[in-house]
């Protein structure tokens, strides 16, 4: 080859071929299908025994939910109703009517159903009390201010009685960030806040009644009351379940700062009850709340049992909260506490500007973890005679007309939680996208 031929010659193409399609199979449904569930004879026997289990499963589980029994009033009658479609036995089908009979008990127990519209209004109220603190960016920020105060209305609109209750336990708030000020000139910070939760409490023990007693012969308002005996159903796990986990929270945060503290009798305290509380199972406690409890107590005093299991969980999950939190705070580089001293910012300061934000972000998983495991345990009341949905399933099933009913109301119950458990789950994977705390 001559050098003026070789040099005539291209290597390198100078013009683009045209674009052509993807092959059918490998795009779409099919090449999803091919990609994920047939690419190899091993996957491709596989997928179609699972194909073939869920529909032996949906074959059973399809006619067992759409079974036609919402009218009947019993049990004898969904099974007259079921032989005359040809659909008998234990999978022939649900027996919804025992549902559609008795939800408004699963939901509200045998609180008075002219009242009904207190605990539905207080859950209302409870949407747009925690708004702000869930989506803070999307709501207006005013409504902070009814979040604050949404913890006494609740109490009032579920238990009724004098509307100065309420503004009284708030007062012992404010009597106590007074005492706490005025400490806070001539003393330390720990004396002032020992002196300002002493004041609270002195004013909550020994003063609520008589000056709520006082403006409320002067002034009578208030709704009608209702007892604890008669709180029941889902409504008695929302009420345990959010006062819990609302309280639990700053808890444990306490806790756990208190774990980490230099001063050796407040890390004692937080360590040695932590430990014996997790040592505990909740069971105990609450049969410590429900009976034993009032012997340590004076003659004649009444102590609500709802609000002593609902003290019993809080201090329950706030020891779990505890760990969660110090695991978050340990999880932390050492640069983060040296930063914030470089800024000559104090104790509380750096622990609310800069150390406890990074700790609860790296902790939100393990703190919503606690909060379903809490939601889900308030079934445990049943036990000690709380009528939750749980105990009142048994006393449905002693009724004659629903004797042998199980499936159905416990995969109500089941779906009532599965809800809000679900709920708690994706809001939690919506903060970790939020606030970016997993690795990139």
């Amino acid at each position: 080859m001559s050098d003026t031929h070789a040099q005539t010659v291209r290597f390198v193409r100078d013009t683009m071929l045209p674009e052509q399609a993807p092959p059918a199979t490998a795009v779409g449904v099919i090449g999803w299908l091919r990609a994920n569930l047939f690419s190899g004879w091993f996957n491709s026997i596989l997928t179609i025994i699972a194909l073939g289990f869920i529909y032996l499963v949906l074959s059973i589980v399809v006619p067992w939910l759409v079974s036609p029994t919402w009218d009947a009033a019993s049990l004898t009658e969904c099974r007259g109703i079921l032989k005359e479609m040809g659909s008998e036995g234990h999978f022939g089908g649900a027996c919804w009517g025992v549902i559609r009979d008795r939800w408004v008990q699963l939901l509200f127990g045998f609180y008075p159903s002219h009242l009904y519209w207190r605990p539905i209004l207080a859950l209302v109220l409870l949407a747009v009390a925690l708004a702000p603190v869930l989506f803070g960016e999307h709501v207006p920020k005013r409504l902070i201010w009814f979040s604050a105060i949404y913890p006494f209305i609740m109490p009032w609109l579920l238990w009724g009685g004098s509307v100065w209750t309420p503004i009284m336990v708030a007062a012992g708030l404010a009597v106590g960030y007074v005492a706490y000020r005025l400490i806070a000139v001539t003393g330390g910070t720990l004396l002032a806040l020992v002196a300002g939760v002493v004041a609270a409490m002195v004013w909550w023990l020994f003063l609520l009644g008589p000056v709520s007693g006082g403006f409320d012969s002067i002034i009578p308002l208030g709704l009608e009351g209702v007892e604890s005996r008669d709180f029941g159903g889902f409504m008695l796990s929302l009420t345990i379940g959010i006062v819990a986990i609302a309280i639990s929270l700053p808890l444990g945060i306490v806790l756990a700062l208190g774990r980490q503290s230099d001063l050796l009798i407040l890390k004692s305290i937080c360590v040695g009850f932590i430990e014996f509380i997790r040592g505990v199972p909740l069971i105990t406690l609450l049969f410590v709340a429900s009976t034993l409890l009032n012997i340590f107590m004076p003659p004649g005093t009444n102590f609500d049992i709802i609000l002593r299991v609902i003290i019993m969980a809080t201090l329950f999950a706030s020891a779990y909260m505890a760990e969660v939190i110090r695991g978050g705070l340990a999880a932390l580089p050492r640069g983060q506490y040296e930063g914030a001293d470089s800024l000559g910012l104090n104790y509380w300061q750096a622990q609310r500007l800069i150390i406890m934000p990074q700790a609860l972000k790296i902790s939100i998983p393990g703190i919503v973890s606690t909060f379903i495991g809490l939601f889900k345990d308030t079934t445990l009341v049943s036990i000690i005679g709380l009528l939750d949905p749980l105990g009142l399933s048994t006393a449905i099933r002693a009724d004659s007309a629903w004797n042998g009913i199980v499936w159905e109301l416990y995969g109500f119950i089941a779906l009532l939680f599965f809800i809000c458990c679900f709920s708690m789950s994706r809001y939690s994977m919506y903060l970790e996208r939020k606030l970016r705390t997993g690795h990139r």
